[in-house]
Parts: structure tokens; sequence; C-alpha cells
């Protein structure tokens, strides 16, 4: 949103346009990772949930087959044969726990996956989005003109760095690398689109 903040203040001097243009990207980027969001969640769930329920059928249409595999998940735990085999007889029995193991075992679905809210999900990433792209906005609610620039990207750079930051969580690479390298590809695109944008306005005031 700062890339967005900076080519709107570029192009004109005033601040109603610079936060009616960060609002509104402030809303639609935060809508649309809402939106990307919740598709992942619900379809990574209903896809699941059919694997489950074609596992079942499986379970019912071929018992004899599904005793197969469950002795060949116990015999790759290393149990001698026999015992997977007789662990297995006793485990298809009962096919809700049968059911349990081979969706754990064979397709790899955690049922916590299942638990999950897909409209928690999209909440959670419309907030953190919007947290983030409020920050280059707010300087323009308070000051005018250059020092509001300025702020914005101040307050920018600092949200770039934390970002950053929290990347090396995942990395394992240094806070100080990944914390300035997010802030000069960020200011870089911020210096593009306000010289574009300075571009312009200039073209269109002339």
């Amino acid at each position: 949103n700062m890339s967005l903040v900076m080519g709107v203040a570029g192009a004109t001097a005033g601040e109603e346009g610079v936060l009616l243009a960060g609002l509104a990207g402030l809303l639609a980027g935060a809508l649309s990772m809402a939106l990307g969001e919740w598709i992942s969640v619900k379809s990574s769930q209903e896809l699941y949930e059919r694997q489950m329920a074609l596992e079942m059928v499986e379970l019912e249409t071929n018992p004899e087959g599904e005793r197969k595999e469950l002795a060949l998940i116990y015999m790759a735990k290393g149990i001698p044969e026999a015992d997977a085999q007789h662990l297995a007889t006793e485990l298809i029995a009962d096919k809700e726990k049968a059911h349990a193991m081979l969706v754990k075992e064979e397709l790899g679905i955690n049922a916590e996956d299942l638990k999950g809210s897909a409209w928690e999900a999209a909440i959670t990433s419309f907030l953190l989005f919007a947290a983030g792209a409020i920050l280059p906005v707010l300087p323009f609610l308070f000051i005018h003109g250059a020092r509001a620039i300025a702020w914005s990207i101040g307050a920018s750079a600092v949200g770039l760095f934390l970002i950053g930051a929290a990347i090396t969580l995942f990395t394992g690479r240094s806070i100080w690398y990944s914390g300035m390298r997010q802030v000069l590809f960020g200011l870089a695109a911020a210096a593009i689109t306000f010289g574009i944008g300075h571009l312009i306005g200039v073209s269109v005031a002339g």
C-alpha cells in the first residue's frame, strides 16, 4: 500500500486524494487477501472431506483390501508380519478406528486440519493486511505536505523491517539482513511509483 500512497502523493499535493487512494487500496487489498485465504482453507477442507469419504466407502466395500493396507502400515512401523496381521484384523472390526488410522497413515490427513475455520482465517488475514496497509496512510490524517510523506515513509519502513524480521523465524537468516532487504525493496518500489506519479501529475497539470 505504501507504493500506491507514494504514487498518488507524487501525482497530487492534496491529502484528500492520498487518503482516498490509500484507504481504497487498504480495503481492496485486505478483502482480496481475506477472500483468497477463505477459498484456500475451504477448498483444502472440502478436498480432505472428500478423500475421507472415499476412504470410508473403500472400507465398507472392500474390508479385506483395507485390512491388508492396515497390516502393511503396521509392518512399515517395524511390527512383525504375524503381529501386524493380527492387529489389522482387530482394528478392521471397528470401522471408525480403522478409518481414522487409514486417514492419518495412508492419506496423511490430520484431523486438526479440518477444525480450522475458513472465516477465522479470512478475518485474521484481513486484519493483518489492514494493520500493515494503514501505516503509510496514518500520517496524512494528521500532517500535510512533505512532512506527511516523510512520516509515511518512516512508518512504512518500520513495518517493512518488522515483516522482514518475522520472516527470519522461517528462514533462519539474520534479522538485520532480512529486515533491511525488505525495507530497501519497499522503498525502491515506493520511489519508483512516487516518481511516476509525479511525472503523471506534472503532465496532467501542464
